[in-house]
């Protein structure tokens, strides 16, 4: 029996209608550093089912380890996120939304997440319709997420989610977007259903690392800020969750980070968008 998972975790791959064998190179040595492939949402650059076929192609070309993941607000730009989810579905990557799975004795609960603002800047749901609207889509986001996590029965629970869930991993990004970068409504659920890591994307020029009001650790693993951060390693965050011999509350909050594969820095072109988020 396995004593530990190793979650290989990236968000924001933005693939194009041109990036056809870019991500090959780049997801290559997943195999070998990892368990589990998480990827944190926009997969596509504008939700479009051809960019799918290409992302499905590219992964099951080069990684043969479990993949779940969820989509991001990118995937949703074009309309055809039932499509580009059927597509990806088929490929063998399991997406959440709303959903929880088992994988290695590790439960893995996900939702896309949404906007809204942080803590006592969090948008209320008073004055337009439009502005109740919007709140409630957050609300919605943040029962599904619950939902997911209060269905999981194992010993060890993460969490996965494309909008960040607390301020700290928006740190970085302009201060007049963070509003647009999560809300800390979908932090509730984490709090009530405690889990041993959370995993985020979204923030291309946020912070790496943040936690919860109760202490657990969030990871923003957009991809241009894992490459700006980390030029010298594959392009996705290693995390390693302990799964004997501990309970939570004995468990390193931030589990372990593996050490960093060598490997050249990874070219930036025809990945990730030129857009913040």
């Amino acid at each position: 029996m396995k004593q530990t998972v190793r979650l290989a975790a990236v968000g924001d791959l933005h693939v194009k209608k041109t990036s056809q064998g870019l991500l090959q190179p780049l997801l290559a040595p997943v195999n070998e550093m990892a368990d589990v492939l998480l990827l944190l949402g926009d997969l596509t650059d504008y939700g479009l089912p051809e960019e799918a076929q290409i992302l499905a192609k590219e992964l099951t070309t080069v990684v043969r380890i479990p993949i779940v993941g969820v989509l991001g607000n990118h995937d949703y730009e074009s309309g055809q996120h039932t499509e580009v989810c059927r597509i990806l579905t088929e490929a063998g990557i399991k997406l959440l939304d709303g959903e929880a799975v088992e994988i290695h004795g590790v439960g893995f609960a996900g939702a896309k997440g949404f906007a809204g603002g942080f803590g006592r800047g969090t948008l209320g749901a008073w004055g337009e319709p439009g502005m109740k609207r919007f709140v409630q889509e957050a609300l919605d986001e943040a029962l599904k997420l619950e939902s997911a996590l209060a269905r999981l029965r194992t010993p060890r629970r993460i969490a996965l989610l494309h909008y960040s869930p607390v301020r700290g991993t928006v740190e970085g990004e302009p201060l007049e977007i963070y509003p647009f970068l999560g809300t800390s409504r979908m932090e509730e659920p984490l709090n009530r259903y405690p889990v041993d890591a959370v995993f985020h994307g979204h923030a291309h020029h946020g912070s790496l690392e943040g936690r919860t009001s109760t202490g657990i650790p969030v990871y923003n693993v957009a991809l241009p800020l894992l490459r700006s951060s980390f030029p010298e390693r594959p392009p996705f965050r290693v995390v390693e969750i302990p799964l004997e011999g501990s309970s939570r509350e004995e468990l390193p909050r931030s589990g372990t980070e593996l050490p960093p594969a060598s490997r050249p820095p990874v070219p930036e072109q025809g990945v990730a968008a030129p857009r913040p988020s």
